[in-house]
């Protein structure tokens, strides 16, 4: 089949599911190449690691014999991973485009205490695939729901979108090469971005047992500060059709502070974790959350269709949905164990 000028990739990303304690899809001694706690604490802003898909200690086999030979038992193998204290991105492709991947580096924004610190902040990854841009960023921006608090959230938003730089590296010739999140061609935006819902917990705990989504949406603090223009303009977000995703009971389906449970933290019911994206070329194929308990959040994952340009034309190749996309449970921690995901 002769080589098209364009393809159709398919990609998934995941909010607030992490995979701890997994070996590499190389390696099975493998530990993950990513910072304690302790080193990012104090992390100044930027900070930014370049990484190549070999590169690094990423568990990968010295000869290209053992690599190839992995090759043809993995479907995925992980590009690039990275951790600033409780904020986790990870980024896997399919093993046979991991030589198309180019360019891929990391920057970190802590926006914790003093506006450095690492408990909130970002790390963006950024990569190229054929001749088109991706960045990936993961967040988790200032909690709290007094009023007041959503500004917080638009100046941390601001601020990483400010200090996050990924520098030109010698030698890539005339290489497409990013400096800023906003430069690149498709762009996803991901995390615990901490927005809630400017009504009270009974109003809103009787709208979500409605399951009046609209009414609720309404009130959103994050479709309310972007209709107003302060923040994430020019981005995107899929249609919610789920209940909101913060604050649970540890390990069951109750939201935490009903009057059966006073000594819990009361916490208004919010839309904490999202998805958005910004560029041409994203189609959204699914948005929706998991039903894990491991935290007193549910995790929210999708998969887009992403159009990559090859030698600057555009070509999006037929394919067939069913048998190319990526089933959705594959990508929940409940759905399989570990060695049903094929990674060797």
């Amino acid at each position: 089949m002769v080589p098209q000028p364009g393809l159709d990739r398919r990609f998934s990303v995941c909010d607030r599911v992490i995979f701890g304690g997994r070996p590499s899809d190389f390696d099975p001694n493998y530990k993950w190449g990513c910072s304690s706690d302790d080193e990012n604490v104090g992390v100044e802003s930027p900070t930014t690691v370049f990484f190549s898909p070999f590169s690094y200690g990423y568990g990968v086999p010295t000869s290209m014999e053992d690599r190839e030979r992995c090759a043809g038992r993995s479907r995925y193998c992980l590009v690039a991973s990275k951790q600033m204290v409780g904020i986790f991105l990870t980024v896997w492709v399919r093993s046979e485009i991991r030589d198309d991947v180019k360019n891929l580096k990391v920057s970190c924004v802590g926006r914790g205490l003093m506006g450095y610190l690492g408990n909130k902040g970002s790390i963006s990854i950024s990569m190229s695939l054929h001749q088109t841009t991706f960045c990936f960023i993961c967040s988790h921006l200032t909690s709290g729901q007094k009023e007041g608090d959503e500004l917080r959230r638009n100046s941390d938003v601001m601020e990483i979108l400010r200090k996050t730089r990924f520098p030109q590296v010698n030698g890539q010739g005339n290489e497409k090469s990013p400096e800023t999140i906003l430069d690149h061609d498709r762009i996803i935006w991901l995390g615990d971005l901490n927005y809630r819902i400017a009504l009270s917990y009974r109003s809103t705990k009787a709208l979500v047992e409605m399951h009046n989504w609209k009414v609720l949406l309404e009130k959103d603090q994050l479709r309310i500060e972007q209709r107003c223009g302060r923040v994430f303009a020019g981005w995107n977000e899929g249609r919610i059709y789920f209940p909101p995703t913060y604050k649970y009971s540890t390990n069951s389906d109750r939201y935490a502070g009903d009057d059966l449970h006073p000594k819990e933290k009361r916490r208004t019911p919010a839309w904490c974790d999202r998805i958005l994206w910004h560029g041409r070329g994203l189609h959204q194929l699914a948005y929706v959350r998991g039903e894990s308990r491991f935290s007193d959040h549910r995790p929210v994952y999708s998969i887009f269709d992403a159009k990559v340009e090859l030698n600057h034309n555009r070509f999006s190749r037929n394919t067939n949905y069913a048998s190319s996309r990526v089933a959705v449970e594959e990508l929940l921690p409940y759905s399989h164990g570990y060695a049903e995901y094929n990674f060797y």
